[in-house]
């Protein structure tokens, strides 16, 4: 059997896939590691051992392009919202009958209502079903190394991965997620893991891969992240709108992050909506780009902001926002179709 030349050799391993990509020799390693030791109180003990996990990293560059490439920065708001589909309406009620007693809790003692915790585990990882098969380790260091243009975000992460480890006494290459180094049901990055995750269930730990603790840390996420666009307990998220002429008012701005106007400023925006608002009420205005050319229009209220600290883009905050209307809806004909006549 003839062995394989050295040109050969190149291509399988070009073709061959994740490959370790050793990066504790990486000339962003002492940068790394003086942040674990100054801001996180690492040994050198514990310095050796982030050392020995980057060498043990695969290089996924596909990872880069998948973040580049993520369904909400890239498809129309007709291809984004099949993610509301019967199927998953059907299972965030069973999801939210099965843990009744934890949603009930988590709107107690943050005042998120049930369905819309449901809706932000229902397009994340529909319910804690698909949470991702990427190594954390690979994602961060892929990400955090090699990424064109948010590697400072992702380096930050990688440190607070470290950081994670250590305090839930996890070896850093155990952990899997996304293809950005998202982890559990409720999909939070290392930092905010570190943060706002809370162990719900009281078994003494914090386990975003359960469900009790999914479900209160996304409660506490979406009131203590960001304390400017906190959930507003009671409060809708959104209302239906429509134009009242050909387009809106030149300048408008849509698709913010956070309230831009007033509703008694929307009909010389050219926007009326659904139901009336108080006109004080503090709104913003989300354009929805369809398949056909054609627009759809919502007005957002304080609520849909805070949706956004989960994830920044206006479509799957949409996105959370109705498969929890319709969660909810369906939940209320069911329970009508289950009252006694009379």
């Amino acid at each position: 059997m003839a062995f394989p030349t050295i040109r050969c050799l190149a291509l399988l391993l070009a073709t061959a896939g994740p490959a370790f990509a050793d990066y504790s020799g990486h000339p962003r390693v002492p940068e790394l590691l003086d942040r674990l030791a100054s801001e996180y109180g690492f040994s050198a003990a514990e310095l050796e051992q982030v050392r020995s996990a980057l060498a043990n990293a695969q290089r996924l560059p596909q990872l880069v392009e998948q973040e580049q490439k993520a369904p909400e920065k890239t498809e129309t708001w007709t291809q984004y919202a099949r993610r509301i589909d019967a199927t998953r309406i059907e299972q965030g009620i069973a999801v939210l009958h099965e843990h009744a007693a934890w949603f009930a809790r988590a709107e107690e003692e943050y005042g998120v209502p049930p369905a819309m915790i449901a809706g932000v585990l229902g397009i994340e990882t529909r319910y804690g079903r698909i949470t991702g098969s990427v190594r954390v380790l690979d994602a961060l260091s892929t990400q955090g190394f090699e990424h064109p243009s948010r590697h400072r975000y992702f380096f930050s992460e990688l440190a607070e991965y470290f950081a994670f480890c250590r305090e839930l006494d996890i070896a850093p290459t155990a952990p899997q997620g996304s293809y950005a180094g998202a982890m559990g049901a409720a999909q939070f990055m290392p930092s905010n893991y570190r943060r706002l995750a809370v162990d719900f269930d009281g078994d003494g730990r914090r386990d975003l891969w359960r469900l009790p603790d999914a479900i209160g840390s996304i409660a506490r996420y979406l009131t203590e992240y960001d304390p400017s666009r906190a959930w507003r307990r009671g409060e809708p998220v959104i209302v239906a709108a429509r134009l009242t002429g050909a387009h809106l008012a030149p300048g408008t701005p849509v698709n913010g992050r956070r309230v831009t106007h007033r509703a008694a400023d929307l009909p010389a925006l050219g926007l009326a909506t659904e139901v009336a608002l108080p006109p004080d009420t503090a709104v913003g205005i989300i354009e929805l780009e369809l398949d056909n050319d054609g627009r759809e229009y919502w007005v957002a209220l304080a609520n849909f902001y805070s949706v956004m600290t989960y994830n920044p883009r206006v479509y799957y905050a949409m996105a959370v926002a109705q498969l929890a209307r319709r969660i909810d809806e369906a939940l209320l004909v069911s329970r009508q179709a289950e009252e006694p006549p009379g």
